[in-house]
């Protein structure tokens, strides 16, 4: 199946659309003894199958690269095994890479993302065009990847470039239809990242990817410690009629860490609860 099905589906049998990020910092991870492999991989191992036993199974799992790469290659290799126990329990897996570079170089990236690391599907900049995101658009038409576009992004300054105007739009509206238009024949496998610490832009551009009539996946990060609502965002969502099961709303530090804020020393136990409290939350 594509990955649009895929979501579909998994959001069904989980009945969650959490995205649980999987961002190893060693000084919290409460695992004394191993490697720096073992230590990120066993950590993430006893979380994941601590929330399929406790039926707390998000709806997909995002590990970001970079927090594995500062670790070398012991960190790398922890983030393969992560990602193949992500895809042995049938979770669909997201690569938060943001890959943005000329066409043939993209082209190796998403040969190594969807290749080597097994991801169903990967975060991009848009921003050198589309000859550049065309090499993993190419991915979504014919064997069914997805791809995740920044579109207008959680952090603090990203109205410094987003929000800007040009020809008489905002800067991430324009973006917006690029996703529509590029995404016109990948069967709804190419997405947008668009966060929740900007309600009213997202209510915008939520809007618009309905009114199009476009198959558009929503990647929503920064809930929890950026200050993002993820009932607000499902709210919004809801109120355009957007179909929920397309979306995953993000958390990492405040599932991956949960045992800090609920005084256990069962981290497994903490994530697992903290995943039942945000599906309580969205309320799917």
């Amino acid at each position: 199946m594509n990955y649009s099905e895929l979501l579909r589906e998994k959001a069904k049998e989980s009945g969650s659309i959490v995205c649980m990020g999987a961002d190893p910092v060693l000084e919290r991870i409460p695992i004394k003894n191993g490697s720096v492999e073992e230590k990120i991989t066993n950590f993430y191992k006893q979380i994941i199958d601590a929330a399929i036993a406790e039926g707390a199974v998000p709806g997909a799992i995002k590990p970001n690269y970079a927090f594995y790469a500062q670790y070398g290659f012991e960190g790398l290799r922890a983030l393969k095994n992560v990602c193949r126990h992500v895809k042995e329990k049938g979770i669909p897996l997201i690569l938060d890479a943001k890959r943005g570079d000329i066409g043939k170089t993209n082209a190796a990236y998403a040969r190594e993302v969807f290749d080597f690391w097994e991801a169903d599907c990967v975060t991009l900049s848009p921003f050198l065009g589309q000859d550049s995101v065309a090499p993993f658009v190419q991915w979504c038409e014919e064997k069914g990847k997805g791809i995740y576009l920044l579109n207008r992004t959680s952090n603090k300054g990203a109205a410094e470039i987003q929000n800007l105007e040009c020809d008489g739009k905002l800067f991430y509206s324009i973006i917006s239809e690029k996703i529509v238009k590029w995404g016109t024949n990948a069967n709804g496998n190419v997405g947008a990242v668009v966060g929740a610490t900007s309600i009213e832009e997202f209510e915008r551009i939520v809007g618009f990817f309905v009114q199009s009539k476009a198959s558009v996946p929503l990647l929503i990060p920064g809930v929890g410690a950026q200050g993002g609502s993820a009932a607000d965002v499902t709210a919004a969502m809801r109120k355009a009629g957007y179909e929920l099961q397309l979306a995953r709303i993000n958390s990492s530090s405040g599932i991956n860490y949960a045992y800090e804020k609920q005084e256990t020393d069962d981290f497994a136990g903490a994530a697992a609860k903290a995943i039942k409290q945000l599906n309580k939350e969205i309320g799917l």
